[in-house]
């Protein structure tokens, strides 16, 4: 996928890019809050965990907001990040499946922050109807339909057990959804012009686990002597 800005539609950003604006973003919030106003691109470079001449070339896609000698102004960058990534509006966002992740992601404040608004909680099992997740009542998935209407809900979330998550990613995009976060383990099968996301925790925990054990095998395997193996 490639995004295009909304000031230069012929102005394509590469992929690996489009997935550091978010971090850049967040680094620049933290520094705001912190009562930053300016920052070089070395400052910046580490408060995002970058090399700050990645970070440069990835900023240039955006234009040039930096001055020499100053540096960047905190707020306006942390604007033009915001809006090339379009979370400038409210997103109405709505999730399904409200077991224990779902209730997770329903109560994690940061979607607010960050300019996404839940404005439905659904779920197919019917003891959890018009309980109350975060304020917001859980609905019957079979209410899809006139919540995307009635919204304009354009991105899904997918909360739901694997066997569950392929009708459910049919039955948003049969209603004009068009971006979905799928959490569960499964893949998902889409058409053209819907862009899925995948977020899988074990997967993470797995890649954690090789690195672990390398560190280990690294340590027992060494010389005690410090010479050659």
């Amino acid at each position: 996928m490639t995004t295009r800005s909304s000031t230069d539609a012929t102005r394509v950003i590469p992929e690996a890019t489009v997935a550091r604006l978010p971090v850049y973003l967040r680094a620049l919030t933290a520094l705001a809050d912190s009562g930053i106003r300016t920052c070089s691109s070395e400052d910046l470079a580490t408060a995002a965990g970058v090399n700050s001449a990645k970070l440069r070339k990835d900023l240039s896609y955006l234009g040039s907001y930096g001055t020499r000698g100053v540096g960047y102004d905190v707020d306006y960058l942390r604007y033009q990040i915001a809006r090339e990534i379009g979370v400038t509006q409210d997103w109405p966002v709505v999730i399904v499946g409200i077991g224990n992740l779902g209730h997770a992601l329903a109560n994690f404040s940061g979607f607010r922050s960050r300019g996404f608004r839940v404005v439905a909680l659904l779920d197919a099992d019917s003891t959890l109807i018009g309980q109350s997740v975060a304020g917001v009542a859980v609905q019957p998935f079979d209410e899809l339909e006139p919540i995307v209407r009635e919204h304009g809900v354009a991105i899904g979330v997918i909360a739901t057990p694997a066997f569950a998550a392929q009708d459910v990613a049919d039955r948003m995009v049969a209603v004009g959804i068009t971006s979905i976060l799928n959490f569960a383990p499964a893949v998902l099968s889409v058409p053209d012009g819907v862009d899925v996301r995948k977020v899988d925790l074990s997967i993470e925990l797995q890649i954690l686990a090789y690195h672990e054990q390398r560190k280990a095998g690294g340590a027992s395997n060494a010389p005690a002597d410090g010479g050659a193996a």
